[in-house]
């Protein structure tokens, strides 16, 4: 260990209500001295030493912390600078730093930091308004004026040496560009800001129907910073920026690097990092202390060991976040949850998650490609590019759609404290994502799960937060894993993703789910009924229809995760299977009630048995028909495409499809006459997903760009993330009738290949294309000159 924060006061002489050591949790500090005595100075000294001498470290960090370390004196502060450099300086580079409020300092303290190097950080949460909502006396008076005035003594250049920045915690209050207006104009060498400390069970303030309000306040700072050509390191955005280029963080706060601090109390005693305080009483002690313990005895502590192995001390859901290595789960504080402890993300997630994105987008995202290196390679821009796409690019992108599912639902998470379904729901949902992930991603690749969540977020008054309970409950089953799960239904009806719907109109009250071999239990009302959810019995063999393409089509419900059902059993009355087809498995999604996402096209009720097995023969036929005609596009639409949503008949006879970025994985179609005209929607509306899914990590358009474009298929105008959507889509329905025979397939292909390329010259004539779009339309141009 090289980094070790010494409380060599345990006391402070303001009360700031934010505080994470005297106000949070943890209330060790009432239990410790004063002050830290000659005695354990020179214990804990003996031991860093030590401990720098059998590992042959070339530097050591110590912090000088408290409580408030000025309180020290300038005689004290001086006497434990001089014992750790008489100890340590002999057998390594000591960097000694303070963590200070700053309002006792003075000149003879300044000569202290200088004469003994000691660099200090300030604490300042902006201008005075700012400041004194936190930062006051325990009377309530300001300190802001006596802050200013130790910076005052900090620039003159006979202290500056000893000035290393500002701390500054983030408070939604107050405007972030004021803030770093005025940390600005103190010249501080650095400035660093943190998230106010808060975990799943103290979660932070969030302003009704924002999601991601702590991103937006950092990324206002980061436009600002900026602008003004960065003009003084910010330790959290540059370690973003430095994470995204392939380098190292400098803070605990982000990325991967092993995390390798320990606490020495002022009675001696080692202690994990101190923010983790703020998760429960006790929470930071390791029961070892400088006198009787070394400092790889610490080490080796199993919280202190889980922090420095990097991936492998996230939990599941982190571990599949595509942006990890930046990220790095957050704080290891603000993952605590009870009853799962730190095996979390942050609760600061879907926040980190667009902090990366927004980060990311500036200056210093690659210039060849403006994707971000941990999102999408820049390999798989240059394929989809193309209008293509290999199965290697296709994974990517459904990589990213299960990332943003987790996200909404961690967004959602804070709102489930105490509901009566959606608590117990998180919870088991927590539990099965380290137990049983494959379920887990099962269920939310469920395309209206998403749909589901991301109106939730939208909308936190309208937010059908009792669905988590069905999620939940699916995963479980599908798992295999019992439990009791009450799960509310919704007009008389249990509606699980993934697995089918339950008709239930006299229930009245929740339905208790359970799962049990091959299926699930339910109860309500003194009634009980078991689904045997991977047995239902199917149309009787010659129901089945052959597809056009040849061999027999069937249609089955979908497995659960464990056993079959006994033999005989049969599903209750009012149970409704979710049916899938073989080859491709693809949702037939008749049931689910999210599944109304596409504005002026109504969805058709549950199928007959009949009409079901016919749209699984034309989707099956359809699905072969674009592998040997259209092969380019097979591993998007077998890759992408999770459900099909049947749409009620166009009144005016139209073949009508469409699909919608917050239901990534579905296509919704009304009823056509054959397997080609299916094919081609299908490869028409998985283009839209590809590009949804891409657009979701890269910025190939200005989104702030309001102008509007005249394209050849519409007769409105259309916004340009819109033209770009119809152009990809078209490129590959030119490509469709290309490959088909006859003069009415060659008409076909001129005109979707003469749109696309007019709408190409639009896009760039518009000058609406970052340089990623710029890449990505050349790929476009240079398939369709590849026909010629």
């Amino acid at each position: 260990m090289s980094q070790y924060v010494l409380k060599i006061v345990s006391r402070c002489d303001l009360s700031c209500d934010h505080c994470y050591v005297y106000e949070h949790a943890d209330q060790s500090w009432r239990r410790q001295p004063h002050t830290m005595s000659p005695r354990t100075v020179a214990a804990a000294g003996r031991r860093i030493a030590e401990h720098a001498t059998a590992h042959r470290l070339d530097v050591v960090r110590v912090v000088l912390h408290g409580g408030e370390p000025l309180l020290a004196g300038a005689a004290g502060l001086a006497a434990v600078a001089n014992e750790l450099r008489r100890r340590l300086d002999p057998v390594t580079r000591l960097d000694l730093r303070m963590q200070s409020n700053g309002v006792l300092l003075t000149e003879e303290i300044a000569e202290v930091l200088v004469t003994h190097s000691v660099a200090v950080g300030i604490s300042l949460d902006g201008d005075r308004a700012a400041n004194d909502r936190h930062r006051r006396y325990a009377n309530g008076a300001s300190s802001h004026e006596r802050v200013l005035r130790a910076l005052a003594l900090l620039r003159r250049p006979e202290y500056r040496p000893s000035f290393a920045g500002l701390l500054c915690t983030v408070d939604l209050a107050n405007e972030p560009v004021s803030v770093y207006r005025a940390l600005l104009a103190e010249d501080p060498p650095q400035i660093d800001f943190l998230l106010p400390h808060a975990n799943w069970d103290r979660p932070p303030p969030r302003p009704s129907g924002a999601a991601t309000p702590y991103a937006d306040w950092l990324l206002a700072v980061h436009r600002a910073w900026t602008a003004d050509g960065r003009p003084v390191p910010i330790r959290l955005l540059d370690s973003l920026l430095a994470t995204a280029a392939g380098g190292t963080t400098r803070t605990e706060a982000v990325g991967l690097a092993a995390a390798d601090l320990a606490v020495i109390e002022t009675d001696g005693s080692y202690e994990q990092v101190d923010s983790l305080k703020s998760a429960y009483d006790g929470a930071p002690a390791t029961g070892l202390d400088v006198f009787r313990h070394p400092v790889d005895a610490v080490a080796a502590h199993p919280m202190i060991a889980v922090r420095q192995s990097g991936l492998d001390g996230l939990c599941a859901t982190c571990r599949a976040c595509p942006v990890v290595r930046r990220c790095g789960g957050g704080l290891f504080a603000h993952r605590f949850r009870a009853g799962s402890g730190f095996d979390n993300p942050s609760v600061y997630c879907p926040d980190l998650l667009y902090l990366v994105h927004g980060v990311s987008g500036g200056p210093d995202a690659p210039a060849d490609t403006g994707a971000e290196p941990d999102v999408l390679d820049p390999a798989v821009l240059d394929d989809l590019g193309t209008g293509y796409g290999t199965e290697t690019s296709v994974r990517q992108l459904t990589e990213v759609h299960l990332a943003k599912t987790r996200a909404l639902l961690v967004a959602l998470s804070p709102a489930t404290a105490g509901h009566p379904f959606a608590g117990p729901a998180w919870d088991r949902m927590v539990e099965l994502d380290v137990t049983a992930p494959a379920a887990v991603a099962d269920v939310l690749g469920h395309p209206f799960v998403r749909r589901w969540a991301h109106r939730c977020v939208r909308t936190p008054a309208l937010a059908d937060l009792g669905r988590l309970a069905a999620v939940a409950a699916a995963a479980a089953i599908r798992a295999g894993v019992p439990g009791d799960l009450d799960v509310p239904l919704r007009d008389g009806v249990l509606s699980l993703p993934t697995l089918g719907a339950l008709h239930w109109p006299d229930a009245t009250g929740p339905v208790t789910v359970t799962a049990v071999a091959g299926g699930f239990r339910a109860r309500a009302g003194g009634r009980t009924v078991t689904v045997p959810v991977g047995g239902v019995p199917l149309p009787p063999e010659p129901l089945g229809v052959d597809a056009p393409s040849g061999g027999p089509v069937r249609l089955r419900p979908e497995p659960a995760g464990s056993g079959e059902p006994p033999r005989g059993a049969a599903p209750p009355p009012g149970w409704r299977p979710a049916r899938r087809t073989e080859d491709p498995a693809v949702l037939i999604e008749d049931l689910d009630p999210y599944r109304d996402s596409y504005q002026d096209l109504p969805v058709a009720p549950r199928l007959s048995p009949v009409a079901a097995v016919r749209w699984a023969a034309q989707l099956t036929a359809a699905v072969r028909r674009i592998d040997t005609t259209a092969g380019g596009y097979a591993p998007g639409v077998r890759g992408l495409l999770r459900a099909v949503v049947p749409l009620r008949p166009d009144r005016r006879g139209r073949h009508r499809s469409a699909t919608a970025a917050s239901a990534f994985g579905a296509v919704a179609i009304t009823p056509v006459p054959d397997d080609a005209a299916l094919a081609e929607l299908l490869v028409h509306e998985v283009q839209h997903l590809k590009l949804a899914g891409l657009l979701d990590v890269c910025e190939l358009v200005d989104r702030d760009d309001t102008r509007l474009l005249t394209v050849p298929w519409r007769a409105d105008p259309r916004p340009v993330e819109g033209v770009l959507h119809g152009t990809y889509a078209h490129l590959a329905v030119a490509d469709v009738w290309r490959r088909r025979p006859g003069p009415e397939a060659a008409a076909r292909h001129r005109r979707y290949r003469d749109w696309t390329l007019d709408a190409l010259d639009a896009l760039h004539g518009l000058g609406v294309l970052t340089a990623a779009g710029r890449r990505f339309t050349a790929g476009m141009r240079a398939t369709l000159h590849g026909w010629s």
